[in-house]
């Protein structure tokens, strides 16, 4: 009798220290920043997004650009003469001419071009983040399906312990045959689990594998790790709040997008305003029309010339008009995107002190007291004081308190990567 009791709680001990050290002990394998860091170097998309930044740049260099001059040559004045020499009153023209733009247009289109350059950036922050957030998401139930392998492997460890003793009873006359019968058809829902959550982390660590765009590591020889535990949020809602206000790259490109809309107005009135085009050009005469023509003789010149675009009907009116009107749709979307991130945050922070909640319970009763009922239980049926179907729903009971748990831990770990991705940082590793 002594050695069954021991037995038992040798397979109680056995069992839920598998699913503790599963659930808090990292296992060799890759930790989240390690995951993190090859995605970013690896993620075809992310790259996609680093080279429109890098076009966005480009543009900076056009829009700063000045506007070329324009070189003319003219040879006028063929044929027509009396002499017969198709030449003889020949005149060849040169000129250069320079638009000259005035009122900071090209300051202007280079803030604008900057401003669109900063916007993408954000943009390209905030689609990391999106991603992130859903590696985040696969590497977590990863870390599920694990504590559920380890788990039912603990589990079925010790039903198999628990049968080899009835086995011995079986033979000892303590039970009858169809006790053990039962006992060993329950084990087919151990060995489901098991089978399941065989298939279920295989599926999870193909979908990291994907994400990741790693085609040539056998799933076989992938594994990650890190802490499956929970605990609580130390920092305010308020802090969160404005670390929020801070970091959200949606956030900010919606205050950028202000900015640009402003210097796009202020362009759209430079634009209105007309632009002198100055020319300087040379005249070279033929011999002949120098000598024979002109009063008194002219061999080369020179002259200056401007020209004004009468800007009376076109002043640019609809381009001033629309970029006044994008300033307060943008003012309004960066209102929106405010509130947007104030709802985001608020609703995370809340789903993680909810599960927080629900969890403390179980670290501090609940597993150790559905083991002290599991172990009880089979005690006093192994020595006769308990019926089997008392026995089987002890077993059940604790089994179920122990998915609920690890259940509940990955949607605190979830709930957790829904709060970072609403701040648009790591405020709770």
């Amino acid at each position: 009798m002594r050695l069954v009791w021991r037995t038992c709680l040798g397979c109680a001990f056995a069992s839920c220290l598998a699913m503790r050290v599963a659930a808090q002990t990292p296992q060799a394998g890759l930790t989240w920043p390690e995951i993190r860091d090859h995605f970013r170097t690896t993620n075809p998309t992310l790259q996609a997004g680093q080279l429109g930044i890098d076009e966005s740049k480009a543009s900076e260099i056009t829009a700063y650009l000045r506007p070329n001059p324009t070189w003319s040559l003219t040879f006028d004045q063929i044929g027509n003469t009396e002499t017969g020499n198709l030449f003889s009153a020949a005149n060849l023209t040169t000129g250069v001419s320079y638009l000259h733009e005035r009122q900071g247009k090209r300051e202007l289109r280079r803030d604008s071009a900057q401003g669109a350059t900063a916007i993408a950036t954000s943009a390209q922050a905030d689609l990391e983040r999106n991603l992130l957030f859903t590696l985040r998401s696969a590497f977590i139930q990863v870390l599920q399906a694990k504590a559920f392998r380890a788990l039912a492997q603990a589990n079925v460890t010790n039903y198999d312990q628990m049968l080899g003793l009835s086995r011995d009873r079986l033979q000892a006359g303590d039970i009858a045959r169809i006790d053990l019968d039962r006992l060993e058809l329950q084990r087919v829902t151990y060995e489901s689990d098991l089978q399941t959550a065989d298939v279920n982390l295989r599926t999870a660590k193909i979908q990291l594998l994907r994400l990741l765009n790693d085609q040539s590591t056998p799933v076989e020889q992938f594994d990650v790790s890190g802490p499956f535990d929970f605990v609580a949020p130390t920092q305010p809602l308020d802090d969160i709040r404005r670390l929020a206000l801070d970091s959200r790259p949606d956030l900010r490109a919606a205050m950028q997008a202000i900015d640009k809309a402003r210097t796009d107005h202020s362009l759209a009135f430079a634009n209105g305003s007309a632009d002198p085009t100055i020319t300087v050009d040379a005249g070279f005469p033929s011999i002949s029309q120098a000598f024979l023509s002109y009063q008194p003789p002219l061999h080369q010149y020179m002259g200056v010339s401007m020209g004004l675009p009468l800007r009376l009907f076109d002043k640019n009116q609809g381009e001033k008009l629309r970029t006044e009107l994008d300033i307060t749709r943008n003012e309004r979307l960066a209102d929106a995107a405010r509130l947007q991130v104030f709802g985001d945050v608020d609703t995370a922070y809340a789903a993680v002190v909810s599960t927080v909640t629900l969890l403390q319970p179980y670290k501090d009763r609940y597993l150790d007291q559905a083991t002290r009922v599991r172990d009880t239980v089979s005690f006093s049926y192994q020595n006769g004081g308990m019926s089997l179907v008392e026995f089987l729903q002890a077993q059940q009971e604790f089994r179920a308190v122990q998915v609920s748990y690890v259940n509940l831990i990955a949607s605190f770990l979830n709930s957790v990567n829904q709060l970072n991705f609403a701040v648009g940082r790591e405020v709770i590793p």
